[in-house]
């Protein structure tokens, strides 16, 4: 019912994925597969509800009404088993901004707030950037398959006196998606030692094979969990996330960091976007996850095949594949040197590892949201330098 292979094209519209490549410092020519945003467009249904806003030619000063926060209730209770009240939502303009004002909201300046590394870069940004201590909490990897070190991660809460955990929930860059087992440890361990935990749920509608996603907040009332349409339906550029904050004083504290940001309403085509998409995107999205569990297949085989020195990471959700390069160790010295063959040779735009810790020393991550034409021309791409 829906195309995913059409090739739209994106140069010329100011996209941070195709139009920067000179502010970047990338060639021309490469093909870009970084940023997590897809070579899709929104589904029709939502589109549809855009231009009709904007056919109004009005836009002025919006908030949205009791439909908006049953569309976000219904979509989180429904897929998650989480439910979320009018009163429980935090309208903010994205994850990443949220997650600065609680850090701002929660701590205080030089307080410890920990993270899993590798993992998504703006993390270090956002608690460096407001004058708080990182603290991080390696992940281990066994094979390619990441796990939590529960030794590390109680150790470094009681040594660092950590006040506030920001957790990847399905994690960006590994893949992982953590088990009700592994989330209710660190729930224990935070609870036992009074860490507020933020739970980044961005990536939750993207689940792959037989794995589920558990809501944060099903284990533990006092988590804030940050949600957004933005990676599910292609919006990011609207601006629009919705917070989960069920603890009454979490909640104050965090309004009252966002007013004094001088903050209020949102993008008012974000707030119809989002709200066409939780009501009628269902179908669209379950048709997106069929296209890219094929694009996750077609890669896997074609890299067992053809480039097996390669490894890849199997991903458990995202749309973000992590791939480990390691065995060029011989070859490429240093994670510059692999860089430069991703850009200058396979003439590809992906995400340097290291940009998410150090323990992403050796591993690019690449962005498989795309049609399948664009895949295969990067696969191509690959061959022809690593093969």
């Amino acid at each position: 019912m829906y195309d995913f292979d059409t090739l739209i094209n994106r140069y010329g519209t100011n996209s941070i994925k195709f139009d920067f490549t000179r502010e970047r410092s990338k060639p021309a020519d490469v093909l870009p597969m970084w940023v997590a945003d897809m070579d899709f467009p929104a589904p029709p249904e939502v589109l549809e509800d855009i231009q009709k806003a904007v056919r109004h030619g009005i836009f002025g000063y919006t908030e949205p009404k009791q439909e908006y926060y049953d569309a976000v209730a219904k979509w989180f209770g429904s897929r998650f088993g989480y439910p979320v009240t009018r009163r429980e939502i935090v309208k903010a303009p994205g994850v990443v901004f949220a997650l600065a004002k609680m850090i701002l909201a929660f701590t205080m300046p030089g307080d410890p707030v920990m993270i899993q590394t590798p993992v998504y870069y703006p993390f270090f940004e956002i608690v460096r950037d407001n004058g708080r201590t990182l603290v991080t909490n390696p992940l281990l990897s066994n094979n390619g398959k990441y796990s939590i070190d529960f030794g590390d991660f109680e150790r470094k809460i009681t040594e660092n006196h950590v006040k506030m955990f920001i957790l990847c929930n399905p994690h960006n860059p590994v893949g992982r998606v953590w088990t009700r087992a592994e989330l209710e440890r660190m729930n224990e361990i935070c609870v036992r030692h009074e860490v507020i935990i933020i739970s980044d749920e961005i990536h939750c509608d993207f689940i792959w094979s037989d794995h589920s996603h558990t809501c944060f907040g099903l284990l533990n009332e006092n988590a804030v969990i940050a949600t957004a349409p933005s990676k599910t339906f292609n919006l990011a550029g609207l601006q629009v996330s919705n917070i989960f904050v069920k603890n009454t004083d979490l909640r104050r504290k965090l309004k009252a960091e966002i007013d004094r940001s001088g903050y209020s309403q949102l993008n008012t085509l974000g707030l119809v976007a989002c709200q066409s998409a939780y009501t009628k995107g269902a179908a669209w999205l379950e048709e997106l996850n069929g296209y890219l569990m094929k694009n996750i297949r077609l890669m896997r085989e074609f890299l067992a095949t053809w480039l097996p020195k390669i490894k890849f990471v199997e991903p458990e959700s995202t749309y973000l594949v992590w791939l480990d390069f390691s065995e060029y160790e011989d070859d490429i010295v240093i994670q510059e040197e692999l860089d430069r063959r991703i850009t200058e040779g396979a003439k590809l735009w992906l995400s340097t590892g290291t940009i998410f810790g150090k323990e992403g020393r050796g591993f690019q991550r690449m962005n498989i949201a795309c049609p399948r034409a664009t895949l295969m021309d990067a696969l191509d791409r690959l061959l022809n330098e690593f093969g």
